[in-house]
């Protein structure tokens, strides 16, 4: 009976100020609304923590997650860069470069969690889908997109690389030219460019990426679930190694003075989408 219950207070709306989740009819909905464009800060990774939590109680009763954003920017514009700036700041290098590597064994952790779950996972994407919020959407199983969605790695304006397993999942996924191509350029793909090289899977008109994402929750609930996490297990494989050195480069290349001066720069950036290649 507990059990019955703690699951009917599932199915309500839950969460908080950067994200939220319902689940009905075996799908499970994250929300992100975090203005102005669902950055990744303290604040999100602590909602994430507690909703990854709640997840693996969900997936008894779910065949699917959809995560997609409420925000008209896009999906998610990456990690929150003047909070990053600000751990560098009023402390010593050792114990700044603790709280990164912290924050990114957190965040780590919550991202293998989607990337591993039973679930069939499915990002659903619209305009900026940079940095963090690109990793975000490469831990899911498949990407949905609006034709007005961009992604990007544009950290290396910031003399960083990507921290949240962007680099092993896009590898992982569709090959180091395509790595090389936008860790090393820094520019942008839209969601026709990302179909063509295997990023994205579909392809939805503006403002249609929710609607078609639930259209494949709907499909996928004709497949019997344990065939279908086996499925997952097989096809992707979690890239852990790869991703502990990835944490490793990104804390060596934080204590370096350009970052601190790049960080400086964007938060003093007068420009109202300072994170826009």
């Amino acid at each position: 009976m507990h059990e019955e219950k703690a699951i009917a207070t599932l199915a309500g709306t839950c969460g908080g100020s950067a994200l939220s989740w319902t689940l009905a009819d075996g799908v499970i909905e994250l929300a992100l609304h975090r203005a102005p464009c669902n950055e990744l800060g303290s604040e999100s990774l602590e909602e994430f923590e507690r909703f990854v939590t709640a997840l693996a109680r969900m997936e008894a009763e779910a065949h699917a997650l959809i995560i997609y954003s409420e925000m008209k920017p896009g999906f998610c514009a990456g990690a929150d860069l003047r909070e990053l700036y600000q751990r560098s700041q009023g402390m010593e290098k050792a114990a700044a470069g603790k709280s990164v590597r912290d924050f990114l064994e957190r965040i780590h952790r919550v991202l293998n969690l989607i990337d591993a779950s039973s679930l069939t996972t499915i990002a659903a994407v619209h305009g900026v889908t940079f940095g963090g919020g690109l990793e975000l959407a490469l831990a899911c199983d498949l990407i949905v997109a609006d034709k007005m969605a961009r992604f990007c790695f544009p950290e290396l304006r910031l003399g960083l690389i990507p921290g949240f397993g962007g680099i092993p999942r896009l590898k992982r996924d569709v090959g180091n030219a395509v790595v090389r191509d936008l860790l090393l350029t820094g520019r942008s793909f839209n969601a026709n460019k990302a179909q063509q090289i295997g990023l994205v899977s579909q392809v939805a008109g503006e403002g249609e990426a929710l609607r078609a994402a639930r259209a494949t929750a709907a499909q996928l609930k004709k497949f019997d679930r344990a065939t279908a996490a086996a499925a997952k297990r097989f096809i992707k494989p979690i890239p852990h190694e790869e991703l502990r050195r990835e944490i490793d480069l990104f804390c060596e290349l934080f204590a370096r003075p350009a970052v601190e001066a790049g960080l400086r720069k964007f938060v003093e950036s007068t420009d109202a989408q300072p994170y826009l290649p």
